[in-house]
């Protein structure tokens, strides 16, 4: 590389005080221009840090900051000794092409639709199908407001591991709100928290499951656990389940042939019906549970978004033999993975020395975050709120979705999803708005059987999305779409 003679800071710059701008940006920003425009030459040495603080009029250290910047954007490079250098830079890569298709494959799998469900959405004007409720929705500022919070507080506890376990006084919050809804929760001997509700079905799998193993799930249900399920070996059977909760006769004959391991179910806002455990569906679960001894994994995923809350399992089990699963991703934020487990005091302990074999510790931060907001008393207002504007948008989608002459038949009273049927093969209707730019749930992969289905899960964040429902109609007969009122 040709090493140049050092520059000065370009004619004229000056540093303006108490602009938006801090002096350490204005400084990298000025030379990264530079640097882009070819004024400075790969190559070129800066000029040292006491002669650049000198001819710009600031301090050495906002001069070693700026430096530093620069070299984490891979502008400048230091070798030490010699000072700082223009770092040659390589041809950028062209940017991918736009495409308002998906490119689905011949045959739908969920591995594509969780790829899919992760990508920018934002010029389509197309909800992109993962579950999550937009942001103007939900609170971001009360989110960031905690951020801050713990931020100016926590100071060394940054940088310090977490309690495997998790942040007791999280656990405490969690022990006093299960609590209310009847549960025997102690912070200490029921409660773990895990990175999301995934992860804590990810740990009570690698607990209970090995290879050939038989696990009962609801069929339809959330497709990810199917998955997760049969990279342990597990044989996965489905268990119909209806707007009461799952056939009990059913479960009580696959229970009795197959010897199962776990039970996993939604009680409360069922993924992708919507529908809610009845008082007569969960005691009969737990007396085939009991009679056949078996575990219940009970997902509580969007349990708040049930109007006044729900019978929990666990609630009237006590811990014998369920599970709970809880998370706070879905009502505060995606990026916020803190979860729960609540389970038996010897259940718990075996967990906790999985969740340290397999991450080694909690993330403190994260869990402190969600318990500021829990303890500043705004997020049962939140829920009430959420709630309010989910139900509106699912009344509004089920309108909407029926003058397109799908059906629903069973409609769900909770929830961001409907369940709706389209007349024929949902897979085919899935490709067909693949090519559109839309992404589509076919009910093949809410089955462990992944049998062809006719069904097709909505989330009712699209109400809001003209294209969508311009694309729908466009899609399914009798094309007779307008967006909801």
């Amino acid at each position: 590389m040709t090493v140049t003679s050092p520059l000065p800071a370009q004619p004229g710059w000056q540093p303006v005080r108490q602009a938006d701008a801090t002096l350490v940006a204005q400084l990298a920003d000025d030379l990264a221009r530079r640097i882009d425009d070819q004024g400075l030459r790969p190559g070129t040495r800066l000029p040292s840090i006491r002669k650049m603080a000198e001819q710009s009029g600031v301090s050495r250290f906002t001069v070693v900051e700026a430096y530093d910047r620069l070299v984490a954007r891979g502008l400048v490079q230091s070798r030490r000794g010699a000072g700082f250098f223009v770092r040659a830079r390589s041809e950028p890569l062209a940017p991918a092409a736009a495409s308002g298709g998906l490119q689905a494959p011949a045959r739908i799998d969920v591995a594509w639709l969780l790829r899919s469900m992760f990508r920018d959405t934002s010029s389509s004007g197309m909800p992109g199908g993962a579950g999550l409720l937009p942001p103007d929705w939900l609170d971001p500022e009360m989110v960031a407001g905690a951020v801050r919070a713990v931020g100016r507080s926590v100071r060394g506890h940054l940088v310090a591991y977490g309690h495997p376990q998790g942040h007791a006084p999280l656990r405490q919050q969690l022990a006093s709100m299960l609590q209310e809804h009847g549960l025997p929760a102690h912070p200490e001997r029921n409660l773990l928290t895990t990175s999301g509700v995934t992860h804590g079905l990810d740990l009570v799998a690698r607990h209970l499951v090995q290879p050939g193993d038989t696990v009962l799930v609801e069929d339809p249900a959330w497709f990810l656990i199917f998955g997760r399920l049969a990279t342990f070996g597990a044989r996965v059977i489905g268990v119909p389940r209806g707007p009461q909760g799952p056939d009990i006769a059913l479960l009580e004959k696959y229970a009795a042939e197959h010897r199962p391991k776990l039970f996993i179910v939604n009680s409360a806002v069922h993924n992708p019906t919507g529908h809610t455990l009845s008082a007569g569906a969960a005691y009969d679960i737990l007396r085939v549970a009991e009679r056949h001894d078996f575990m219940v994994v009970e997902d509580d995923t969007y349990g708040e978004l049930h109007p006044g809350g729900a019978m929990k399992l666990a609630q009237l089990d006590r811990f014998r033999r369920v599970i709970l699963v809880g998370g706070f991703s879905k009502m505060l934020a995606a990026s916020l993975r803190v979860g729960y487990l609540a389970a038996d005091e010897q259940v718990v302990q075996r967990l906790t020395d999985l969740k340290m074999l397999a991450g080694l510790t909690s993330c403190e931060l994260g869990e402190r975050v969600v318990h500021r907001v829990l303890v500043e008393g705004q997020y049962r207002r939140h829920i009430e709120r959420v709630r309010a504007r989910v139900d509106d948008a699912r009344e509004r989608c089920l309108k909407g979705l029926l003058k397109l002459g799908l059906t629903v038949p069973h409609e769900p009273h909770a929830g961001m999803f409907l369940w709706a049927d389209c007349g024929r093969d949902s897979e085919a209707v899935a490709r067909a708005a693949a090519d559109r730019g839309m992404l589509l749930a076919p009910g093949t992969l809410f089955s462990p059987s992944q049998a062809p289905s006719t069904m097709l899960r909505f989330s009712v964040t699209m109400v809001e999305s003209a294209p969508m429902w311009r694309e729908l109609a466009a899609l399914l007969p009798p094309r007779l779409a307008v967006q909801p009122a």
